[in-house]
């Protein structure tokens, strides 16, 4: 655990300064056409903590998780950093926050390049116009080493040993390695991932989960979407429960999945169908 002020000190960010990185969602709700995806949604993600929101498929994961990464406005409810409502800052000033967070998406999107690109990608979008040219021209001219950042994000995952492959040549395992360490790359204060695990194999599983696990020993805030019972007792501090468009239970992990205070908790715990 660290404490929860972290020093935001990226030349993307344009600013250094100490922030709360607490994550707080409260009241979101959110939905397409006439229908409400998310209902009355109220949870906290902590600085060096791992949250778990578990809940059958559909029932809003993801949608949550977009909501959280500041990739959508809710309907109604406030997304907060700090104490702060985001969606009511300044456009910079959102912007600067939208790039303290880190997003790991279930579907791996690489480009078409070496894997220390991949991961620096994250590193150049948050850059000033000057570096990125400067970056540009030693490029060009062959003069640029992978940075001790890449060299870190991809021995967090366990991917160091296979920086200078084609991207194109790995694994779908390998592939969302490589994506979560380009999520980590930056340093983020929050760090969303998003079903990250799903359809791999125990060996790409544990390296992804202990990479999770480093980056809440960093300070960082991390959240879990999955449908993984095991996953979730294995890995998160505390777990949250959607059902029926709703979280309806959180709390320590240990005492959700023991003794849940909601029978439909119980009953999806269990492997029950709860409607």
């Amino acid at each position: 655990m660290t404490d929860s002020n972290r020093v935001v000190g990226h030349e993307s960010v344009g600013e250094s300064a100490s922030v709360e990185t607490r994550l707080t969602a409260r009241g979101l709700t959110h939905g397409f056409g006439d229908g409400a995806i998310l209902e009355d949604i109220s949870i906290t993600v902590e600085p060096g903590e791992i949250l778990a929101v578990v809940g059958p498929s559909g029932t809003g994961k993801t949608t949550l998780f977009r909501l959280l990464a500041l990739f959508e406005q809710p309907d109604s409810g406030t997304v907060e950093v700090g104490g702060e409502d985001v969606w009511a800052m300044p456009d910079e000033q959102r912007l600067a926050v939208r790039r303290r967070i880190g997003m790991g998406f279930q579907t791996r999107s690489l480009f078409s390049t070496t894997v220390a690109d991949n991961v620096a990608y994250g590193l150049r979008v948050r850059q000033s116009w000057r570096t990125r040219l400067r970056d540009a021209v030693e490029d060009a001219f062959g003069q640029t080493e992978p940075s001790p950042t890449v060299e870190r994000a991809l021995e967090t995952v366990g991917m160091s040993d296979k920086i200078d492959r084609d991207a194109r040549s790995l694994s779908a395992g390998e592939a969302q390695r490589v994506a979560i360490a380009r999520a980590l790359a930056p340093d983020p204060d929050v760090l969303l991932l998003d079903e990250p695990t799903s359809n791999l194999d125990p060996r790409n599983t544990a390296a992804i989960e202990s990479a999770m696990r480093e980056a809440r020993d960093r300070g960082i805030a991390v959240a879990l979407a999955t449908h993984d019972m095991q996953q979730a007792q294995r890995v998160s501090d505390r777990t949250a429960v959607l059902l029926d468009s709703t979280c309806i239970e959180s709390g320590p992990t240990d005492r959700v999945f023991e003794t849940p205070s909601d029978d439909r908790v119980r009953r999806f715990i269990e492997g029950k169908l709860v409607y």
